[in-house]
C-alpha cells in the first residue's frame, strides 16, 4: 500500500517557475513508478511525465519535454517536478501516481493517487 501526498502548487505568472513535491508512504516505495498527471477543467487527465524505479528512466509529454523535469529520492520517499517557463495552459489540478508496473503513460496502468495539487499560471 502507498500513500502520496502532492505539496507546492500554487499561482504563478506566465514564464515562472514552481517545484510540486509528492511525499509517498510505505516501505516499498523504491520499487514503484512514479508519475506526474494533471487534469485541467473539462478534459480528461493526462500524463506529464513519469520516472522509473532505479531511476534509469523517465518520460515527458511533449507539451512539457525541455520544461519540466521529473525526479526521485528514493532515500526520502519522494518525487519532485520541476516546472520552468510555465504556461497558461498549464493550469491544472496536477497528481501523483504510483504503479508496480512499467512506466506508462495511461492513468489505468496506476494503482495509487494522491489528492492533487492545484497550478495556476496566469497570463
Amino acid at each position: 500500500q502507498v500513500q502520496l501526498v502532492e505539496s507546492g502548487g500554487g499561482l504563478v505568472q506566465a514564464g515562472g517557475s514552481l517545484r510540486l513535491s509528492c511525499a509517498a508512504s510505505g516501505r516499498t516505495f523504491r520499487s514503484y513508478t512514479m508519475a506526474w498527471f494533471r487534469q485541467a477543467p473539462g478534459k480528461e487527465r493526462e500524463f506529464v511525465a513519469g520516472i522509473n524505479w532505479s531511476p534509469s528512466y523517465t518520460d515527458y509529454a511533449d507539451s512539457v519535454k525541455g520544461r519540466f523535469t521529473i525526479s526521485r529520492d528514493n532515500a526520502k520517499n519522494a518525487v519532485l517536478l520541476q516546472m520552468n517557463s510555465l504556461k497558461p495552459e498549464d493550469t491544472a489540478v496536477y497528481y501523483c501516481a504510483a504503479t508496480a508496473s512499467g512506466l506508462f503513460r495511461h492513468t489505468a496502468q496506476y494503482d495509487y493517487w494522491g489528492q492533487g495539487t492545484q497550478v495556476t499560471v496566469s497570463s
